[in-house]
């Protein structure tokens, strides 16, 4: 779930707070190497050496591959969550919030927060077709999204300020051109922020 108000666990022992900080920096490494190269590219080995520690210290923290990938999915998620969605909390809910939304996405993408752009745009192809643990991690997230974005048009709808319109699949659209424009970004088209507004205003405009 794309929580904006998940509280941190509180950490008071020296010794788990340094690992738990050695842990959240190889994460947050993992999430830059992956949003280029795929979960796939991740390996114990290559973060440890890419940060200078030692492969035993980097596998006593995540102990298989596998758990490095997950625990770089839920970086990516903390991250995109801070960027996207903590931001708009205090904007009504409806269209505003929804406009909200995708500006802080188009921000996300276009600074971008990891090199490779869209973290989820960047990984969840290679997984669709994998059943596991992390094909089940990408979909919690990229579903969760998707019905943020679906529960604001539902609002916007419910409150008068757009025509009625089927809201699932109207979200299922406005993610499918989100992914183009974080593809179109990368390949340098400095337009596509503009064309996301473009189809997002579609979707919003009063009913007549």
């Amino acid at each position: 779930m794309l929580s904006a108000d998940r509280p941190e666990p509180v950490i008071t022992d020296q010794r788990l707070l340094r690992g738990a900080q050695t842990r959240r920096t190889i994460a947050r490494h993992a999430v830059d190497v992956a949003s280029v190269e795929g979960l796939n590219g991740l390996s114990l080995g290559r973060l440890a050496t890419d940060l200078g520690l030692s492969k035993s210290g980097v596998q006593t923290l995540f102990g298989t591959k596998e758990n490095l990938q997950l625990a770089a999915i839920d970086c990516a998620r903390e991250e995109f969550v801070a960027a996207v969605v903590r931001p708009v909390r205090s904007t009504p809910h409806g269209a505003a919030r929804l406009r909200a939304l995708i500006e802080h996405w188009i921000a996300y993408a276009e600074r971008p927060l990891f090199p490779g752009g869209c973290f989820r745009a960047a990984n969840i192809a290679d997984f669709d077709s994998r059943p596991g643990p992390v094909r089940d991690a990408l979909v919690r997230d990229q579903t969760a999204w998707v019905d943020l974005l679906a529960a604001e048009l539902r609002a916007a709808a419910d409150a008068g300020e757009i025509a009625e319109l089927d809201v699932d699949f109207a979200a299922f659209q406005i993610d499918a051109v989100l992914c183009a424009a974080n593809t179109a970004l990368r390949l340098g088209d400095e337009d596509a922020p503009d064309k996301v507004r473009k189809v997002v205003e579609g979707f919003l405009a009063p009913p007549r």
